[in-house]
C-alpha cells in the first residue's frame, strides 16, 4: 500500500489548488476536481443508502459499486491513469437487464420517491448523472477514457431501476407523476 496519511491537513490546499493523483497541482475549481468530487458524493450517497435495510442481492451489488465508484475516481484524479474497464460496464447491464425484467414496462414518469431506500437510491442516482455530465465536460477539455463517461451512465440507469426495485421491495410502490393534476 502506498503512503498513509498521519496527518489529515498540509496548508498545501490554502492557495485554492488540491494535488492529483500524478503529484501535479491543480485549482480546487477545476473540472477534474468537480468530476472526481461528484463521483466520490455518489459513493457517498451510495453509503446513505447502504445504511438502511436492503434485500442481500442489492446491497452486494452496491459494496461492489462502492468500490468500483472509488477506483473511478482514482482514475479521474490521476490523469491516464485507467481503473473501470470494459467488463465493469458489461456487468452493470447485466444487472439492468435481470433487475428490469422483472419490473412492468413504465407507462409514465415516476417521482423519485416510493419509501426511504428508494427515495434515497434516486438521490444517488441523480449525483451519479451530475458526475457523468462533469466528467463528459472534463473530457470535452482533457483526456477522459470512455469507459469513465460509459460507467457513469449505465450506473445512473441501473440506479433506475433498483429505485423501482426497492419501491416495489419495501411495499410503498412507485409515485406516478400526475400530469393531468392541472386540468383538473
Amino acid at each position: 500500500m502506498g503512503n498513509r496519511l498521519s496527518k489529515i491537513y498540509t496548508r498545501t490546499g490554502d492557495d485554492g489548488s488540491t494535488g492529483l493523483g500524478d503529484g501535479s497541482r491543480t485549482g480546487k475549481d477545476s473540472l477534474r476536481v468537480s468530476a472526481y468530487g461528484t463521483v466520490d458524493e455518489a459513493n457517498s450517497a451510495i453509503g446513505v443508502l447502504l445504511a438502511v435495510p436492503l434485500p442481500d442481492d442489492v446491497r452486494a451489488l452496491l459494496t461492489t459499486i462502492q468500490h468500483q465508484l472509488f477506483d473511478l475516481g482514482g482514475e479521474l484524479c490521476i490523469p491516464g491513469h485507467a481503473a473501470i474497464q470494459g467488463a465493469d460496464i458489461d456487468a452493470l447491464e447485466r444487472h439492468l437487464d435481470r433487475y428490469n425484467d422483472d419490473l412492468p414496462p413504465l407507462k409514465d414518469f415516476i417521482l423519485p420517491a416510493g419509501g426511504e431506500a428508494a427515495a434515497r437510491c434516486h438521490l444517488a442516482r441523480t449525483i451519479v448523472r451530475r458526475a457523468e455530465r462533469e466528467t463528459v465536460a472534463l473530457a470535452r477539455v482533457e483526456a477522459v477514457r470512455d469507459e469513465a463517461v460509459r460507467y457513469l451512465n449505465r450506473l445512473s440507469d441501473l440506479l433506475f431501476v433498483l429505485a423501482r426495485v426497492l419501491a416495489r421491495a419495501d411495499g410503498h410502490g412507485e409515485v406516478l407523476w400526475n400530469h393531468e393534476r392541472r386540468r383538473a
